[in-house]
């Protein structure tokens, strides 16, 4: 029987009949289709050309882009190509004559039912397997374009003594190379069987006398393709060895003792037996025999058995398990340096702590400056506070977890709770939702509210700084518009014409018709002009407005990826991402602060890290404004990169913060140019440059365990540690509370001379242990100075407090729990909640200070109303076993040392914060008050503020006696206080003059009542 194909006879028409012809509705579909295809995948490479030509950035698209197609011809062309010549060969070389046995017959069926198809097959399935290998391929651009810019870090590994750039940039290339390799010979090789055995190539059964038969051709390609196949295995063993210092264990990473002595040999071995067996399937190729491979095969089957799997583990059976700590030691130090080193802990500053939990009398008195600055706002809590005393219009918001920073306030640095205003268009009225509105007048926010970390006003609200619309206080004049930020539309059209009337909504002014309005002049957005921009920005978006509205003009631009996060991301797609972003006032503009980490898992003996799992606390879980890390992990990371984003512009700098690391090195090389040096960061950019948070969460979650550098002790685990639960979390039944995050506070360290911005962890006994006592207590110094282009010589720097292991120190769970039950919190709690207020306990801070550990909670009150909003009502203060419970911090220190603490916290003068700045006001601007009237107003509001102060404290008191009576007439006596301080207020804005304190208070919260 024939099994070529017979020549295909063309089909003649019938004498008279008509051609057939296509039908032209479906021609003009098909056309239609591919024009829509082509125009909506133009218009979305064409504004992303725009977007990224508009930062100054568009090197870094065409690079990736180019990079991209590159390697996706590449992988197209080797699967394509190569699945397509081992179908043509095996096709080419069929046989003509087979015998006819019932299992030919059958397949003849199936070559009939194919042969109508075969062109298209023999085409098609190399192009689509072609498509998913280019498009794996182009996946990998990372990896190729650093094993091309491949940098040294002039430190070789102990096992085999090569440079760590190898480990980092060429063994991921190598392993993609050779397994991208073994893909497509896997491939091609089953296409040529199923062709093979289709056309009579390859039979089994009765026609090959029950064995199997092949003829020449047949053999000669599957052979060779098995030969080539064995060899990319025998190079992938090859590279195994290296990876071995690169894998995770069980106990530690790296390559331990049986690795070393067992697998590493095994490997080689494997990888040498690989290269004998092709070898022999080459000699098959022309000798015929297929006894010979078929042999060899099972002989490296069972090679892998027994040399690869049993003999490894024997040895560690017998001999390093009877002797694991000796045997393992050596490789376990390794590791510890390595991790030490790879995630920047080589440094750190370990000294043993031997705190007291004795309070005496005095005790803070040497650290008074540490004590001044306990930062008492939540920058959490306070957020609904921001929000009803500085949102001013519905359309304003903050995001629900401020950021906390450092400003010099009259020559004095002060811990700050900032955040920017930004736009919600979800205040909007639903009439008020139009197009127009959202995406041509609602376009950006306004300003930045401060507020002193440290203390609060009178009545228990933040002491702003800097505040109001248009913006007032300490940080002088400044460009306020936030067109870029975290909670923006997804696009806005502005500009307009030179001339034309300003429609974009600035900021609300009673005294300007009810706005102002304001015309956009920055360079923020790509021109949406032209015709072609408009229709392509329309297909982007999805939205027809862009082509017909008025407003989209010749002078217009088009803002969109307004995020700072996804703005830094997109152009430096190399970097990691720090969750939090935070605004900044610098050089008269508001800058968005984004930190930026370069990282592999390439590094030797380092142990690897999932950033997710090491970044979340109970911060990332309830916040929207943090962004929790996507799953990665790393045995890497340098905090390399400092970025910042012009909330006015748009504008993307980076700066090399580490210019020695070898990563960011090895990424300038391949986008050379849009790294800035560190030398152009300005002296005030650098004093808001802090050390970032997921840093440091992902140093302390390595720090539990490396904290113990001896290899002996870290074997043995004993003194392995834990980061302690959020205790202010409650959880539910069955559920486990997140860690407790990081705090940026500003204190001084056992050897450190003056205290310094730091952001702080503690630590408690890891294991299965409810034994929450605290067992170290980490800071590193967060504050990089003032000095352009150079950085503090203290940033960075890591210190550990050892609690020595016979300590009892309470650890912030045993603390939290003090708190809840000492009585007299518990019956004041019990007097708020019974008065419809709800209590918020606020941070737990840390304070190495008086010979031990001093803990610090504020805690605030809400009332259950729609206008409530949390005030600081209380604050909680523990050492050792002993609680104090004050209306100010000072009180309550001095409670807890005796009467005494030797400090001044500072917070009894609330609402001055050292600037006579104070919450309260609405817009206008700031008058000198040095008319007659004006100060005689003014001492008429200080008079009635201090009666209102009074009326407060007597109320408290009255309400935790019961005495009901006496706390309705504090109540009036408030009222009628606050009446006076309105209309003392009143003259004050008529003489032109602005109160030096809040004309406002709520009787009602002040009281733990009401909000």
């Amino acid at each position: 029987m024939s099994f070529a194909s017979s020549p295909s006879q063309p089909r003649r028409p019938a004498p008279g009949a008509r051609p057939r012809r296509r039908s032209p509705l479906l021609i003009t579909l098909l056309v239609l289709v591919a024009v829509v295809v082509v125009v909506v995948v133009a218009s979305q490479l064409g504004t992303e050309v725009l977007w990224f030509n508009q930062l100054g950035f568009g090197r870094v698209l065409l690079t990736e882009w180019s990079t991209r197609l590159v390697l996706f011809l590449i992988g197209f062309l080797l699967m394509g190509g190569a699945v397509y010549a081992s179908i043509a060969v095996a096709y080419r070389n069929r046989p003509l004559y087979a015998p006819s046995t019932p299992e030919q017959a059958t397949l003849d069926q199936y070559r009939e039912a194919i042969e109508p198809l075969r062109r298209l097959v023999t085409i098609g399935l190399p192009i689509l397997l072609g498509l998913f290998a280019g498009a794996s391929a182009a996946g990998a651009w990372k990896k190729v374009q650093l094993a091309l810019h491949a940098q040294s870090f002039g430190t070789k590994d102990p096992q085999f003594h090569l440079d760590l750039g190898f480990y980092v940039f060429s063994l991921p290339f190598w392993h993609f190379v050779v397994g991208f390799c073994v893909a497509v010979i896997i491939v091609s090789g089953l296409v040529a069987i199923v062709t093979h055995y289709l056309y009579g190539g390859i039979r089994v059964g009765a026609s090959a006398g029950g064995r199997l038969a092949t003829t020449r051709a047949a053999r000669v390609q599957l052979s060779l393709t098995a030969a080539l196949l064995l060899l990319s295995m025998a190079a992938n063993y090859w590279l195994d060895r290296y990876s071995l210092l690169t894998k995770n264990g069980t106990d530690f990473a790296g390559a331990g003792y049986t690795d070393v002595n067992a697998v590493l040999p095994s490997k080689l071995i494997l990888a040498g037996i690989a290269v004998l067996v092709a070898a022999i399937f080459v000699v098959t190729a022309f000798r015929g025999d297929w006894r010979l491979p078929v042999i060899g095969v099972g002989l490296m089957v069972v090679a892998a058995i027994a040399i690869g799997g049993i003999y490894p583990a024997v040895v560690q059976r017998f001999t390093v398990n009877p002797n694991e700590q000796a045997k393992e030691s050596p490789y376990i130090q390794r590791n510890i340096d390595a991790t030490k080193t790879a995630f920047g802990l080589d440094d750190v500053d370990d000294q043993s702590y031997s705190a007291t939990t004795t309070a005496q009398k005095g005790a803070l008195k040497k650290d008074s400056q540490t004590t001044a600055q306990i930062r008492l706002l939540d920058p959490q809590i306070v957020s609904p506070s921001f929000r009803q005393l500085q949102q001013n219009k519905q359309y304003y918001d903050f995001p629900d977890t401020l950021a906390v920073d450092k400003y010099t306030i009259d020559g004095k640095s002060q811990d700050t709770v900032i955040a920017a205003r930004e736009l919600n268009l979800a205040g909007l009225g639903a009439d008020q939702r139009n197009w127009t509105n959202e995406h041509t007048v609602y376009t950006h926010g306004y300003g930045v509210v401060a507020a002193y970390g440290n203390t609060t006003t009178s009545d228990g609200q933040p002491a702003f700084f800097e505040r109001d619309i248009p913006s007032v206080g300490s940080l002088g004049k400044y460009e306020p518009r936030i067109y870029f930020g975290q909670n923006l539309p997804g696009y806005s059209v502005v500009g307009a014409p030179k001339g034309t009337q300003p429609w974009e909504l600035d900021y609300p002014d009673d005294s300007a018709d009810g706005q102002v309005n304001y015309t956009y002049t920055g360079d923020g957005g790509p021109s949406i002009g032209s015709f072609a921009a408009k229709v392509a920005y329309a297909i982007k978006f999805g939205d027809e407005q862009l082509l017909f509205s008025s407003r989209v003009t010749s002078d217009s631009q088009i803002l969109y990826d307004r995020d700072p996060r996804e703005r830094v991301q997109k152009v430096a797609p190399y970097l990691t991402l720090d969750g939090r972003v935070y605004p900044a006032v610098v050089n008269g503009r508001v800058v968005w602060m984004v930190d930026g980490y370069t990282t592999s898992d390439g590094y030797p003996y380092s142990t690897g890290t999932a950033l997710d799992s090491a970044t979340a606390d109970a911060l990332t879980q309830r916040s929207r404004a943090i962004a929790q890390l996507a799953p990665q992990e790393v045995n890497y990371i340098r905090n390399s990169v400092k970025a910042t984003v012009d909330a006015y512009t748009g504008k993307v700098t980076l700066y090399a913060f580490d210019a020695k690391d070898p990563v960011l090195r090895a990424w300038e090389s391949v986008f050379p140019s849009t790294v800035e040096p560190m030398s152009e960061m300005s002296g005030q950019l650098m004093s808001h440059v802090r050390y970032p948070e997921d840093l440091f969460k992902v140093q302390r979650t390595l720090l539990t365990r490396y904290h113990v550098d001896d290899a002996s002790r870290f074997f043995l685990g004993q003194d392995f540690w834990s980061v302690p639960k959020d205790p202010t979390v409650s959880t539910s039944s069955g559920t486990t509370a997140p860690y407790q995050p990081p705090y940026y506070l500003t204190l001084q360290m056992p050897d450190q001379k003056s205290p310094s911005f730091s952001l702080t962890s503690a630590f408690v006994p890891g294991g299965n242990t409810d034994r929450q006592i605290l067992t170290g207590f980490l800071a590193v110094d967060a504050d990089a100075g003032d000095q352009a282009g150079k950085v503090a010589s203290g940033y960075g720097k890591l210190r550990l407090l050892e609690l020595p292991r016979n300590a009892t120190v309470p650890g912030p769970g045993q603390v939290q729990n003090n708190f809840n039950t000492n009585a007299s919190v518990s019956e004041q709690v019990g007097q708020f909640q019974r008065s419809n207020a709800q209590v918020l306990q606020g941070n737990l801070l840390t304070l190495p200070v008086g010979g031990g550990l001093l803990y610090v909670q504020p805690m605030y009150l809400k009332s259950t109303g729609d206008t409530s909003f949390p005030l600081l009502r209380k604050v909680l203060v523990g050492f050792g076993d002993q609680v104090g419970f004050a209306d100010t911090l000072d009180e309550a220190l001095n409670q807890v040392f005796k009467g005494s603490s030797g400090a001044d916290a500072d917070d009894s003068n609330q609402g001055t914060g050292g600037s006579g700045e104070s919450s309260g006001q609405s817009g206008g601007s700031e008058g000198s008050g040095g008319s007659e009237a004006g100060s005689t107003a003014q001492a008429q509001l200080d008079a009635a503020l201090q009666k209102a102060n009074q009326a407060i404290k007597d109320g408290q008191s009255a309400l935790a006696k019961g005495d009901f009576a006496a706390y309705g007439d504090a109540q009036k006596r408030l009222q009628s206080a606050l009446e006076d301080a309105t209309a003392a207020s009143e003259k004050l804005d008529s003489a032109g003059s602005t109160p030096t304190t809040s004309p406002t208070s709520s009787p009602t919260t002040t009281s733990g009542s009401g909000g």
